[in-house]
C-alpha cells in the first residue's frame, strides 16, 4: 500500500537524533512491499526533497526561518509548557501542513495518512479523512498537549475523523480515548529496535570509558536521555551520593541535552569526575556508548502536568545491546522490561527504591548478565523493526477493511 506519514520530527542527517524511530518504522514498511512518503516542516538542515533508502522525504515551509519553532524538540520548555513562539506560529504550521499534504494527495493515490502525534499533525490532518483514510499515533507529549482546555475539542474531532488509533502504551490510548471520541480500530504498539545495529560486543578502543575517563575495571551505570522533567533524573540525583559510596567503584554516565542539563550538571558537581553529562550523543555513537557500561536506568516519571514518555527508545536499544535495564514502571516501558526478567521496574518517583534497586545490580554481575541476555533474546523475539512493522501493516489492512 502508499503510506503517507506526516510528523514534526524526522532524522535531518547521518546520526541525527531526531525521530529515528519515524525512519526505521517507516524502513520496515518498505521491507514489507509498501511505499512511504514523508512529509515534515522545514528546519535548519532540512532540505526540500530527498530520498532516503527508498523512504521519499518532502519539506514545508509554514514561517519564516527564525519563526520556525515547532518540532525537534523545539516546542516545550523542558517538556512541560509550550514555549511562547510556538504557540504563536501553531496556527500557521496547521495551516501549511493540511496544504502540503493535499499537494500531495492531489497529484498522486494514497491508500492511507498516518498523522504522527496528536499535536499537531492529527489536527493537521483531520479534514483529510474526507478524502483518504486517516490513522493517528500518539507518542507522549503530543497526548499531554491534547488535553489542554484549549486543545481538548480540537483533539476529540480529529480522533472522530481518524479510522485508526496508534500508540506505544495503553496509557496514552486510554487518555486521548477520555478526551470523548474512540476510533473503531486501536492498536498498542512498542516501538522497535535494531537489533543488528544495538548488539553486544567488545567495547571500543578507545572506546567511550577512556574519552570519558572511566577506568576499565570500573563499573558505568548509563542513562541516555533528553535532560527535561519527564525522564526523572531530579529523582536519582538527591540518592546519587549514596550511591557513589555505596559503590566506590562506580561512575553514572547521562547522556543528552536538554533544558535542564546545567541545572543537573550543577547539582552533581560535588560528586567529581565520577558523574559524566556527555551532551547529545549522535545515533552512530550510540552502540559503542552502550557497549561501554553494565547497566542501564531511566527513572521516568508523569511530570505536574501529566506529561509522559510512552516507550522510551533508549531502553530498547540497551536491551539489545544486553545491558539489564532499571526503569520506571509506568507507561509503555512495561511492555518491553519484564521485572526480574529482562530488569527491574521500580514505583514512578520512588529515588531511594530506585537507587536500592541500581545498586542491587551493581553488587550482582551475574544477575546483571542474566537480565541482560534475556532482555536480548526478548529483542531478538518480540522488538525488531520487522515485527513491529508487521503489526503497524496488520493494523493499516484492518482500517481499509482489507
Amino acid at each position: 500500500m502508499k503510506i503517507l506519514f506526516l510528523t514534526q520530527t524526522y532524522p535531518r542527517f547521518d546520526g541525527d537524533t531526531a525521530g529515528p524511530f519515524i525512519r526505521d518504522l517507516a524502513l520496515g514498511l518498505l521491507r514489507l512491499g509498501d511505499e512511504v512518503t514523508v512529509l515534515i516542516p522545514h528546519a535548519p538542515e532540512v532540505r526540500k526533497a530527498w530520498d532516503d533508502a527508498g523512504i521519499r522525504v518532502r519539506s514545508f515551509r509554514y514561517a519564516p526561518e527564525s519563526w520556525e519553532l515547532l518540532g525537534y524538540s523545539r516546542s516545550l520548555d523542558a517538556d512541560e509548557k509550550v514555549k511562547k513562539g510556538a504557540g504563536l506560529v501553531a496556527p500557521f504550521y496547521l495551516l501549511a501542513a493540511r496544504r502540503a499534504a493535499r499537494r500531495l494527495l492531489a497529484a498522486e493515490p494514497f491508500d492511507l495518512v498516518h498523522a504522527h502525534w496528536i499535536v499537531p499533525n492529527g489536527l493537521a490532518a483531520a479534514p483529510l479523512a474526507r478524502r483518504v483514510p486517516l490513522a493517528i499515533g500518539l507518542h507522549g507529549s503530543d497526548v499531554f498537549m491534547a488535553e489542554k482546555p484549549v486543545l481538548r475539542a480540537f483533539a476529540a474531532r480529529a480522533l472522530r475523523s481518524a479510522s485508526l488509533l496508534t500508540g506505544c502504551s495503553q496509557e496514552l490510548v486510554d487518555r486521548v480515548c477520555r478526551l470523548g471520541a474512540e476510533p473503531a480500530t486501536k492498536r498498542v504498539i512498542p516501538y522497535g529496535v535494531d537489533t543488528a545495529v544495538f548488539e553486544p560486543g567488545a567495547r571500543s578502543d578507545p572506546g567511550w570509558r577512556s574519552r570519558l575517563g572511566v577506568p576499565d575495571g570500573a563499573e558505568l551505570a548509563l542513562s541516555v536521555g533528553r535532560m527535561v522533567t519527564k525522564k526523572g533524573y531530579q529523582v536519582l540525583l538527591p540518592a546519587l551520593g549514596r550511591l557513589l559510596e555505596a559503590h566506590p567503584n562506580t561512575h553514572f554516565v547521562f547522556a543528552g541535552e536538554g533544558d535542564r542539563l546545567e541545572e543537573f550538571r550543577q547539582a552533581t558537581a560535588r560528586f567529581g569526575d565520577r558523574v559524566h553529562f556527555p551532551g547529545i550523543v549522535f545515533r552512530q555513537d550510540l552502540p559503542d556508548l552502550y557497549r561501554s557500561a553494565d547497566l542501564f536506568f531511566l527513572p521516568a516519571i508523569h511530570d505536574a502536568a501529566g506529561n509522559v514518555d510512552g516507550l522510551p527508545n533508549v531502553i530498547l536499544e540497551a536491551m539489545a545491546t544486553g545491558l539489564p535495564v532499571v526503569a520506571s514502571g509506568i507507561s509503555g516501558i512495561p511492555l518491553a522490561v519484564e521485572h526480574e526478567v529482562t530488569g527491574l521496574l521500580v514505583e514512578e518517583g520512588d529515588g531511594a527504591g530506585f537507587a536500592a534497586a541500581v545498586g542491587k545490580l551493581l553488587a550482582n554481575p551475574e544477575l546483571r548478565r542474566s537480565l541482560g541476555a534475556a532482555g536480548r533474546r526478548k529483542a531478538e523475539a518480540e522488538l525488531t523493526w520487522d515485527a513491529v512493522a508487521a503489526r503497524y501493516h496488520e493494523a493499516y489492512e484492518t482500517m481499509l477493511g482489507r
